[in-house]
C-alpha cells in the first residue's frame, strides 16, 4: 500500500475534500458515466477516462479492489439524428463508435472496466425501475411519456446548488409536452415514428437518459457504493436527476462520493463537437504516443480546466522524454555498476532525494489524485540520478535500484512506462545492437559518413538513439 497521507477527496456533493472511506473494508465501488456512441472520441473525452483510470490505479495501487463499471448510451436522440443523417441503422451506427471508443481507449491505456452495460441490453431492469417510481408518486404518465415530478424530491439541487425557483423562471412547458411542470423529466419516452422502440406499461417506446445510468450502476453496484464520476457539464442536470430519481427509488443516500473532471479547452472555449473545436484521438495518436497523451492530460489536476495546444503536446513529449532519458541512463549505468559494499555521501544523497520524492508523490496523489503536484518529486529524482551519474566514476547498484523502483511505482499510477519495464531486454537484441554500433564505428573510420548516418537515423526510427561519448558510442530507447 503507498505511503503517504489518508486519501482525502473532493466531494462535490459536499463542496469540501473528505477523508475517503469506503462503504466496504478494503473495496471501491465506483461507476463512471460513459459516451452516448455516435462519433469519435476526442480528447475532452479522453481527459474525462484517463483522469479516471488513473484515480482507479492509484486506489488499487494502495491495496483496494476497485469494481469499475461505466455505461455505453446506444440508444438516444443523438443516435438516432446521426443514423437519420447517413442513413445507417442507429444500433448498427453505435455499435460502430462503441467498438472505436473501446479501441481508442485500449490505445491510451485506459484500463478496462470490470463490466460496460449497454441500455439496449437493460430495458427491463429500466422499466422496473420507472414502475417502482410510478408506485411511490414520483412518477406519473403523460401523454408521450412518464416523468419524475421533481418537486416531490425535497433535496433536488443538493449536488448543483440549482434552486427549484431559479429552474422554474423563464421555463415552460413546451407545447406537445406531457409533463406537468416545466422541470420535470423524463424517464420514458413514448415511441415517435420510425424510431427504436421496447414494449412497456406504458406503451412502446424508449428509456430517458438519466434513468439509465441510475438503473445500470445500481444493478452492478448495489444501492449504495462509493464514487460515481463523469464530466462537470454532467453535474447538471444529468447527475442531479440521477440523485433525484436514485434516492427517492431506494429511500436513503445513494453514491457517497460524486467527482468530477474540469472542461478541456480550446482558445479558451470547452472542446466540443457542437462547436467543432475538438481533436479527435486518432487524429492526436497519428502525432503524438499514447503516453504523451495521458502525460499532457496529467500535467494538471483532474478538477482544472486544461487548455489544450500543439505547444502543450510538444512540451508534455519533451517532459516524458527527459524522464525515459533518465530511465535509460540508470540501465546503461548499471552495466558497470557496482555491489554496495559500502555508500559515500553521494549515494546518501540521491537516496534521500528518493526518499524525500516517494513522501511528495503519495502526499500529493492522497490530496485529492494531485497529478500536478505529484509529477514535481519526479523530475526531482530524475535530475538527482542524472547528477549522481555525473559525480560518480562506479555507481552503486543498489541506489540505482531505488531510483528504478520509484520510477515503477509512478508508472503503475500514471499508466507510463509500462512497455519499458514490461520489455524483455533479451541478449540477442542487445548483440544487435552492438554489432551495428561497431559496424557504424568502421564505417565511420572508412570516411563512409553517409552509411555510418543512415545506419544511426535507421535505428532512431526503430526506437534506438545511438550517442557518440568520450567513452564509445552508447545507445538508448526512444520509443514513446
Amino acid at each position: 500500500m503507498g505511503i503517504g497521507l489518508r486519501l482525502r477527496v473532493y466531494n462535490t456533493l459536499t463542496k469540501q475534500k473528505e477523508e475517503f472511506r469506503p462503504l466496504r473494508d478494503g473495496e471501491v465501488r465506483m461507476y463512471v458515466c460513459g459516451p452516448t456512441v455516435y462519433d469519435y472520441t476526442h480528447l475532452g473525452h479522453a481527459r474525462t477516462y484517463i483522469a479516471f483510470d488513473v484515480i482507479r490505479r492509484y486506489l488499487e495501487h494502495k491495496g483496494y479492489i476497485v469494481l469499475m463499471v461505466m455505461n455505453f448510451t446506444d440508444i438516444d436522440d443523438k443516435i438516432i439524428r446521426r443514423a437519420n443523417e447517413t442513413g445507417e441503422d442507429p444500433k448498427e451506427l453505435a455499435e460502430k463508435f462503441l467498438r472505436y471508443f473501446l479501441e481508442d481507449m485500449n490505445a491510451l491505456k485506459v484500463k478496462p472496466a470490470d463490466i460496460y452495460p449497454r441500455v439496449t441490453e437493460h430495458i427491463e431492469e429500466i422499466i422496473d425501475f420507472v414502475k417502482k417510481l410510478e408506485e411511490k408518486g414520483y412518477a406519473y404518465e403523460g401523454s408521450d411519456g412518464v416523468y419524475f415530478e421533481v418537486q416531490k424530491f425535497k433535496d433536488y439541487g443538493k449536488l448543483s446548488g440549482i434552486k427549484l425557483e431559479e429552474l422554474r423562471k423563464g421555463a415552460r412547458v413546451e407545447p406537445g409536452e406531457g409533463k406537468k411542470n416545466p422541470e420535470d423529466f423524463a424517464l420514458w419516452k413514448k415511441a415517435k415514428p420510425d424510431e427504436p422502440k421496447w414494449e412497456s406499461p406504458w406503451g412502446e417506446g424508449r428509456p430517458g437518459w438519466h434513468i439509465e445510468c441510475s438503473t445500470m450502476s445500481s444493478k452492478y453496484l448495489g444501492e449504495s457504493f462509493d464514487i460515481h464520476g463523469g464530466g462537470n457539464d454532467l453535474i447538471f442536470p444529468h447527475h442531479e436527476n440521477e440523485i433525484a430519481q436514485s434516492e427517492a427509488c431506494f429511500g436513503h443516500e445513494w453514491v457517497k462520493y460524486w467527482l468530477h473532471t474540469g472542461f478541456l479547452m480550446v482558445n479558451g472555449e470547452k472542446m466540443s463537437k457542437s462547436l467543432g473545436n475538438f481533436v479527435t484521438i486518432r487524429d492526436l495518436l497519428k502525432r503524438y504516443s499514447p503516453e504523451v497523451i495521458r502525460f499532457f492530460v496529467l500535467q494538471r489536476h483532474y478538477r482544472s480546466p486544461l487548455d489544450y495546444s500543439e505547444e502543450g503536446m510538444k512540451h508534455a513529449k519533451n517532459n516524458l522524454e527527459r524522464l525515459y532519458n533518465t530511465l535509460e541512463n540508470i540501465r546503461i549505468a548499471l552495466e558497470r555498476a557496482e555491489i554496495s559494499f559500502r555508500w559515500d555521501s553521494e549515494e546518501f544523497e540521491l537516496y534521500e532525494i528518493i526518499r524525500s520524492a516517494r513522501r511528495k508523490f503519495y502526499d500529493a496523489m492522497d490530496d485529492d489524485f494531485n497529478t500536478a503536484e505529484a509529477m514535481k518529486p519526479i523530475f526531482e529524482v530524475a535530475n538527482g540520478v542524472n547528477r549522481y551519474l555525473s559525480k560518480v566514476e562506479r555507481p552503486k547498484e543498489s541506489v540505482l535500484r531505488k531510483a528504478l523502483e520509484f520510477f515503477k511505482a509512478v508508472g503503475e499510477v500514471f499508466g507510463i512506462f509500462e512497455d519499458y519495464f514490461r520489455e524483455e531486454k533479451t541478449g540477442e537484441e542487445e548483440t544487435l545492437i552492438q554489432l551495428l554500433i561497431d559496424v557504424r564505428a568502421q564505417l565511420r573510420k572508412a570516411k563512409n559518413f553517409a552509411l555510418a548516418d543512415k545506419i544511426r537515423a535507421e535505428l532512431k526510427e526503430m526506437g534506438i538513439q545511438l550517442e557518440d561519448t568520450p567513452q564509445g558510442t552508447i545507445w538508448k530507447r526512444i520509443k514513446i
